[in-house]
């Protein structure tokens, strides 16, 4: 019994934690653009010169 006399707290901290991290990233325009970062994901790089190759 007493080991939910401080689980109950920190979870529910925990909880409140997540949901405040969660509205920062909301205020923080974090979720504006999620297309346009999976396409820069797919996206190949520049092709330079092709690196030497050991003998």
């Amino acid at each position: 019994m007493t080991a939910l006399a401080w689980l109950i707290p920190v979870a529910l901290f925990l909880g409140g934690l997540g949901l405040a991290a969660f509205l920062w990233a909301l205020n923080t325009n974090q979720f504006e653009d999620l297309d346009g970062a999976a396409w820069r994901a797919l996206q190949d790089d520049e092709i330079g010169t092709p690196p030497k190759q050991r003998n």
